[in-house]
């Protein structure tokens, strides 16, 4: 068993390991000045990216989760690894071997890393019995007659799963795996007599996460005489969590964040057609329904927010269960800010069998075809109503209003109502009146947010993250004191900082001695743009001469407090009017250099 980790070796990782490049894989990222970053936070919901990237300090920080650290803490945080994982899979990334203290020279040994080389593995052993003579011409003639030929299955690394009890388990434990981490991986099951191979005589799709590891399996049957599910998937695993995962993404993930669009399909198949006929956006889920897991991964390839918009297009059949996936994705689609879309073939053919009846220009038109989700969702609902009747059609009306207040864009609404007089008959004025009163009865559930906004601390915090991410700029900051700081946190930050000036070419060793809340904070204010558009000496330079002014004016304050309590005929009295006027002048010059009100 390896021992630790060198701290040579972390500290290379650590600063050879381009945060923007390991972020960039989760979060599409872009330029927000001042040499940082942004995108949507992958570990809460937002609707504006708040999620800040300073590939020069290798922070981030999400200013609405509080989230934030360095590479290592995003690795771990984002793929739930313990710290030697997450270096382990950095090392791995830039290939590098890593050196362990009472242990061999090596590039890893986590389960995790375990685990991914024996699914790899796994892929690669199905992928070469596909092209085997005689079983497996069952799996080839099935691919065939959906309309794929041998380079497409090698395209998707599609395998076949041997009709043997352990034709993968012997090949895999020859390699030195043992029966718990087959297991454990999800490659076996326990049978009457031992470990038997969990898929056999079925054809295999490798299922990616979005850096590209082989995960699990989705695996169809091929026989009848198989009275197994039809579709057979990978079971949880430490490494395969099918609510955060989506076929095809892997392959797809660069042109959802090029084209923003994203088209969501219902099927391994069906992603195979739509990416052989052009539509390279397609993703699909494994084994499960559409859900805010899926939703959170999608917004930050699009870069879902409200200044950039996209589209996310849903594909459903036309009949009973496809509608009702329809309405489900009309909940859903509150959660984005993007335009979503139904594409529904008329005869009810899914992507794969309508570009084998029609071609790929026929899948390409389906998905151009596309219809705004609103539309469907709510002509969905009015196919349940005897529109012929009165009873009927005010039925409709009530069950629609609800629908046409969830639209987020508000400028929608109008039309929307005018679209819904028209297909019930019902008068607008009508319409109108039922969805008012419904979007009154929502009013009551707005919530208010209050920040942190006094002057006074922006102003602070300011001149704190000068120091961090452009302390080269000036020197003038060793002249300030942390009782020039008002706030306790930002105080508590500036006097570490003075007491270890040289730890600003090395922030990470400074906050592995300092408490969680004033680490967090160091790496809030690295990765927090400066509110000027361009960091100058001369801009640092007034930022911290008007801290001092400030700090000034309240000692100056208390200075007058004083005197007004004070006998003049004191002998305190003197020496505290010599100091205030000496703390008045000292005002006057630092006002002269500073940035007068402007910050506050």
């Amino acid at each position: 068993m390896a021992g630790r980790i060198r701290d040579e070796d972390v500290s290379h990782i650590r600063h050879s390991s381009h945060i923007d490049d390991v972020v960039g894989d989760y979060v599409q990222l872009k330029n927000a000045g001042g040499g940082q970053k942004k995108g949507l936070c992958p570990f809460h919901d937002e609707k504006s990216p708040s999620f800040h990237v300073t590939p020069s300090k290798g922070f981030y920080h999400c200013f609405g989760c509080q989230t934030g650290g360095d590479v290592i803490s995003f690795v771990m945080k984002i793929e739930h690894m313990s710290f030697t994982e997450a270096v382990e899979r950095l090392a791995d990334r830039m290939n590098y071997q890593l050196t362990y203290e009472d242990g061999p020279t090596r590039t890893g040994g986590s389960d995790r890393k375990r685990l991914l080389e024996a699914n790899r593995l796994a892929a690669l052993f199905y992928q070469e019995q596909l092209q085997q003579p005689g079983p497996a011409q069952v799996g080839r003639e099935f691919l065939q007659s959906r309309g794929f030929d041998k380079d497409a299955a090698a395209r998707f690394g599609v395998g076949y799963a041997p009709d043997e009890w352990d034709a993968l388990s012997k090949l895999l434990k020859a390699r030195g795996f043992t029966d718990a981490e087959l297991e454990l991986a999800g490659l076996t099951k326990e049978g009457q007599r031992g470990y038997i191979d969990r898929f056999r005589n079925r054809l295999v799709w490798p299922i990616h996460e979005i850096s590209g590891d082989v995960v699990g399996f989705g695996a169809r049957r091929l026989s009848e005489a198989d009275t197994g599910p039809k579709y057979l998937n990978t079971p949880e695993t430490p490494i395969y969590k099918k609510s955060a995962l989506l076929y095809g993404l892997e392959i797809a993930k660069k042109e959802i964040a090029k084209k923003r669009q994203v088209v969501v399909v219902e099927g391994y198949t069906d992603v195979m057609a739509a990416h052989l006929a052009g539509i390279e956006t397609a993703v699909a889920t494994c084994g499960t329904a559409f859900g805010d897991e899926h939703i959170r991964i999608l917004r930050r390839l699009l870069m879902d927010d409200d200044a950039f918009r996209g589209e996310v297009i849903f594909t459903f059949d036309g009949d009973a269960a496809g509608q009702k996936a329809a309405l489900r994705a009309f909940d859903d689609d509150q959660k984005f800010v993007s335009q979503t879309f139904v594409a529904v073939e008329e005869r009810g053919l899914d992507p794969c069998d309508l570009r084998i009846k029609d071609g790929d220009a026929a899948v390409r038109d389906l998905i151009a075809r596309r219809v705004p989700l609103f539309e469907f969702a709510i002509k969905s609902k009015l196919k349940l109503f005897n529109l012929a009747t009165a009873e009927g059609r005010v039925s409709a009306l009530k069950e629609c209003a609800p629908l046409i207040m969830k639209i987020r864009d508000k400028a929608l609404r109008p039309e929307y109502v005018r679209a819904l007089s028209g297909w019930i008959g019902i008068d607008i004025e009508l319409v109108r009146e039922a969805v008012g009163r419904n979007t009154r009865e929502s009013a009551s559930g707005a919530r208010t947010n209050v920040e942190k906004n006094s002057p006074t601390y922006l102003l602070e915090r300011e001149v704190v993250k000068s120091i961090l991410q452009f302390s080269d700029l000036s020197t003038t900051w060793r002249e300030l004191a942390a009782d020039d700081f008002s706030d306790e946190s930002l105080r508590a930050v500036f006097a570490l900082i003075n007491e270890r000036p040289q730890a600003l070419s090395d922030l990470t060793e400074l906050m592995r001695e300092l408490e969680p809340d004033s680490a967090a904070l160091i790496t809030e204010l690295t990765v927090e743009p400066l509110r000027s558009a361009e960091a100058t000496e001369s801009f640092v330079v007034s930022l911290i001469a008007r801290v001092r002014e400030v700090s000034l004016t309240r000692k100056i304050a208390e200075l007058k407090s004083t005197l007004l309590r004070l006998d003049p005929e004191s002998a305190e009295y003197g020496p505290t009017f010599s100091e205030l006027i000496a703390l008045e002048a000292l005002r006057r010059s630092l006002h002269e250099k500073g940035l007068g009100e402007a910050l506050l």
